[in-house]
């Protein structure tokens, strides 16, 4: 069976880098798909674990230049049982023999043992096994767990380096454009010729060799590899242009050499301003990592034990008292309150519980004390499932990347190309593109057709290698989709396909399920009416209804629930039924107290030959007034009937009117009977219905009205509704907190009522708008930006300043899509 892992890659600094990974891992045998994230720096593989190990993928991506970073942890163990040195040794062996562990130090004084490992492939347990797999007993962990490589620290690392790079570039740099002035503006060479040339050459050294050096050594394995990135373009540009300082002493050429350091220095700001971008744009993982509680407080006997969260195991009493962090998630056992849920729904008002209420992990326990039987625990929980979910959203491709994605491939060989024959252009037919700098120089005053022909030719070239970004192209969808995925995510709404975001534009009728999703879900008796047919004063409306009761009792259908609900608030009394048979779509039937007895639909008694005629007055009144009616007959007579509603949810009808009012057309698709149906629909506007479909129908309706309409969203509660989610352009799974089925849907709505789809249509279409924006300056940026270089309209550095500048443009617009509105009104 296919696994999925995401590595975190290092060493990546544009799209032709992610283009060459992704391309390395599809060719390996037992890769079924790679997607590599650039603006989130990692990759999502589905591989065979029978053909290629983790281990295996992450040996392919060094083989091509790149690193995989090895997530760490540390923690300190309390051994028991040791007595001696040779007990340390064991212990400590043991542990380092474990595979994902990377350091083990067993210190028999204090009878502690400090241990780096891969959480990935090893967890607290793992380590405990290990422990007494070698004759001791680890007593637990001590202090707090430090991550060596978390989310957070290693953004926060990013920055930092980037800045101290810039700042070290420029620290270099200021003093050579300072010495630069007075040549520029006076013509004069302060003190000589010689010294300042030497000098520029000097004071550029740093600034390449020392700050700009990852950017060398990046463009080197990249060449090495047989690739190319955006960094063997500056590497190549800033190269020769500090080759000129040496070779001016020797040939008719201008000192560039200062130049490549201002190159280097804008080239490393615009690093760092796309690193804080960046780090800005993956907020949205680090804020669900810090959700999580870090300690609970665990129920021993008739003791409360305080113990890290890694040791809680399903089972456990948790105590929580208000104000703290529900520790993980559970079901409420003891007490009541209310909970802030707003970190996984988006929902700001607080939910009540009570015994038998299921509570979410990192949810804010409110106003009373509770114990709380902890059901999931580490990477089952709900917080989990959703930072997996947002990180698999962020890996994923929207098909408008398609084409950027095959340009960004060929990228910066045809740009080193184009420079080769901008150089031999310039230096073949000097007079000709002189002539062009003539007649522009009158409107561009940076300009300078009287430098030698040698000069001007590198000039036009450095500025073709140091202009054409590939980044921009790189960055533009990665950045929208890490930004729209973690707003979503702060939402309710859980991107699972980028795909969806694409599609959802395209989206024309939004098609609901009834049950769970325009209703509560929770369906009540409203009418009992006995039948005309049936003998008189053989049965009362509290017979019928537990007749009915003690057939439905079997079923677990909502409607069945209801109706023995109904006869449980009455004080009925329930029997067990015999011969119980469910017949799809139908109905049921089953003998109690040896009569046959039948509840179910118009079709159910017309297939079984029953007259259903003296009920369907009453039948027809309830269905008109957005009931569902079922039929009860006895021994093939009808007796009466039993109209279950299932309420409105409250923000039904303001959800659709707001979609409406966003030019989506809308329909509905039940099992219920036409007359229902419209009712509902005609309540909640809903303009199309499909009414009266077996479960198995469903898939087909949806294909009928994609082929009516066009492109489809299907709403439904992501179980039962799996199938016609999957047929539908996009399927939305509502959810009702814990209970999420992620796997049959594009997005998936933490929260139970339908305003998550309006929420997940604005989003999704605001977010392709970023991404249709990005793409677009970053074509258009590269279409005028490299003739412009060519005809040498532009210096070298004012270049570099437009390349960085179309990076952090892109990224930049990427975060604005936080200031789009994208909640229900």
């Amino acid at each position: 069976m296919p696994e999925k892992t995401t590595l975190e890659i290092e060493g990546m600094s544009c799209a032709a880098c992610a283009n060459a990974i992704e391309s390395a891992l599809k060719k390996t045998q037992g890769v079924a798909s790679a997607r590599v994230n650039l603006a989130a720096e990692k990759a999502c593989v589905e591989y065979d674990p029978g053909a290629i190990t983790r281990d295996g993928l992450v040996e392919v991506i060094r083989n091509t230049g790149y690193d995989v970073k090895q997530s760490k942890e540390r923690a300190v163990l309390r051994i028991g049982g040791m007595t001696c040195a040779a007990c340390a040794a064991a212990v400590e062996n043991a542990l380092k023999k474990a595979d994902g562990v990377f350091f083990a130090s067993v210190n028999i004084a204090t009878e502690k043992a400090t241990v780096e490992f891969d959480p990935t492939k090893v967890s607290r347990e793992t380590l405990s096994r290990v422990v007494s797999e070698s004759g001791y007993e680890m007593l637990g962990v001590e202090g707090d767990e430090e991550s060596v490589s978390g989310e957070e620290d290693d953004d926060v690392r990013k920055m930092r380096e980037a800045r101290n790079r810039m700042l070290g570039a420029w620290a270099f740099t200021i003093p050579i454009m300072l010495w630069m002035i007075p040549e520029m503006f006076f013509g004069i060479m302060w003190p000589n010729h010689m010294v300042m040339n030497a000098g520029m050459i000097l004071l550029a050294i740093p600034p390449l060799a020392i700050f700009g050096r990852k950017t060398f050594v990046s463009a080197f394995k990249a060449v090495s590899h047989g690739s190319a990135n955006m960094d063997v373009l500056i590497a190549m540009g800033t190269g020769a242009a500090f080759l000129t300082g040496p070779a001016m002493f020797f040939l008719p050429v201008a000192n560039y050499a200062g130049v490549s350091a201002m190159i280097m220095a804008f080239h490393l700001t615009g690093r760092y301003i796309e690193a804080t971008a960046k780090g800005r744009a993956s907020q949205a993982i680090k804020k669900l990592l810090e959700l999580g509680a870090k300690t609970a407080r665990v129920i021993r006997g008739d003791q409360e034990v305080e113990v890290p969260i890694e040791q809680v195991v399903p089972g456990d009493i948790l105590a929580i008292r208000p104000g703290e962090k529900v520790p993980t998630d559970g079901e409420v056992i003891e007490g009541s309150t209310t909970i802030d849920e707003s970190m996984a729904t988006g929902e700001s008002m607080p939910v009540k519980k009570q015994p038998g209420d299921q509570v979410i992990g990192a949810t804010i326990n409110q106003s009373g004390f509770i114990k709380v039987r902890a059901t999931k625990v580490g990477k089952d929980t709900f917080l989990a499932q959703v930072i997996k979910l947002v990180e698999e959203a962020q890996g994923t491709k929207v098909p408008i990347q398609e084409f950027a994605d095959r340009v960004t491939g060929v990228f910066v060989p045809v740009v080193v190309g184009i420079a080769l024959v901008t150089l031999v252009v310039w230096l073949v037919f000097p007079e000709f593109m002189v002539g062009i700098l003539l007649k522009a120089a009158s409107t561009i005053p940076w300009i300078d057709p009287e430098l030698g022909p040698v000069t001007l030719a590198l000039s036009a070239t450095i500025a073709v290698l140091v202009i054409a970004c590939p980044c921009a192209l790189g960055l533009a969808t990665p950045t929208a989709l890490l930004v729209g995925s973690g707003i979503g995510a702060e939402n309710g709404v859980l991107i699972r396909r980028g795909e969806a975001i694409q599609a959802m534009k395209d989206v024309k009728v939004v098609v609901f399920d009834k049950t769970g999703t325009i209703t509560k879900g929770k369906p009540d008796v409203t009418d009992v009416v006995l039948a005309k047919s049936a003998p008189e004063g053989s049965m009362s409306e509290d017979d019928l209804l537990a007749l009915a009761a003690s057939v439905e009792s079997r079923s677990e259908h909502p409607l069945a629930m209801a109706v023995v609900g109904g006869a449980q608030k009455r004080g009925l009394t329930v029997e067990p039924p015999e011969d119980f048979q469910s017949i799809t779509g139908k109905g049921v039937s089953a003998r109690v107290s040896g009569k046959r007895v039948l509840v179910g639909s118009r079709r159910l008694m017309q297939d079984e030959g029953i007259d259903a005629s003296a009920i369907e007055d009453d039948l027809r009144r309830v269905e008109e007034e957005a009931k569902t009616g079922m039929i009860v007959a006895v021994d093939g007579t009808v007796y009466g009937l039993i109209a279950v509603a299932d309420p409105l949810k409250e923000d039904s009808k303001v959800a659709i009117a707001e979609l409406k009012a966003m030019g989506l057309d809308t329909a509905i698709v039940t099992g219920d009977n036409r007359r229902t149906a419209n009712a509902i629909a005609k309540k909640v506007g809903i303009t199309h219905v499909v009414a009266e479909v077996l479960p198995d129908g469903k898939v087909q309706s949806v294909t009928e009205l994609q082929n009516k309409f066009g492109t489809i969203a299907m709403v439904g509660d992501g179980i039962n509704d799996a199938p016609a989610l999957a047929q539908a352009d996009v399927g939305i799974a509502i959810g009702t907190g814990t209970d999420i089925a992620i796997e049959s849907s594009d997005i998936t709505l933490v929260r139970g009522d339908l305003s998550g789809v309006v929420t997940a249509v604005k989003l999704s279409r605001a977010t392709f708008r970023k991404i249709r924006q990005n793409l677009f300056w970053a074509f258009f940026y590269n279409v005028i930006a490299i003739p412009v270089a060519i005809l040498g309209f532009l210096h070298p550095v004012m270049a570099e300043i437009a390349m960085a500048t179309s990076s952090i443009t892109v990224v930049t617009n990427a975060n604005l899509l936080r200031r789009v509105k994208v909640t229900p009104h």
